[in-house]
Order: structure tokens, then sequence, then C-alpha cells
């Protein structure tokens, strides 16, 4: 979708954007959008690690 995207295509885009939002929100906005994604990314690898680890230390269900 994005892999016909040149360079002059991003740098209409970002000046569309700097009309939009104005030079002094963009670092605000940059850093939300960053924030976002980390959430998003923490999520999808299944949050706290809760599900990484379903086993209690100490517990092997393999030793009787």
């Amino acid at each position: 979708m994005l892999g016909n995207l040149g360079g002059w295509h991003l740098l209409a885009i970002l000046f569309v954007m700097l009309l939009l939002f104005g030079a002094p929100k963009l670092p605000a906005l940059a850093k939300s959008l960053g924030q976002s994604m980390r959430i998003l990314k923490t999520e999808a690898r299944g949050g706290s690690g809760e599900a990484q680890d379903p086993a209690p230390s100490g517990h092997r269900p393999d030793v009787p």
C-alpha cells in the first residue's frame, strides 16, 4: 500500500501536516504517536508477560 509513495509524495504529506497542525504541535503529535505504537506492541505481545510464563516458578508438571 505504501510502496508507491515516493520522496515527493512524502514531502507533500509533511507539508500538509505542517499546514494542519502547525510546527509547534508536531513534536507533541509525534510523541503521542510513538507512545501509542509502544502500547500497541506491548498488547500484541501479550501484555505484562503473564501469557509468556504459564507455569508458576517451582511447579514442574512433567515431574510427578
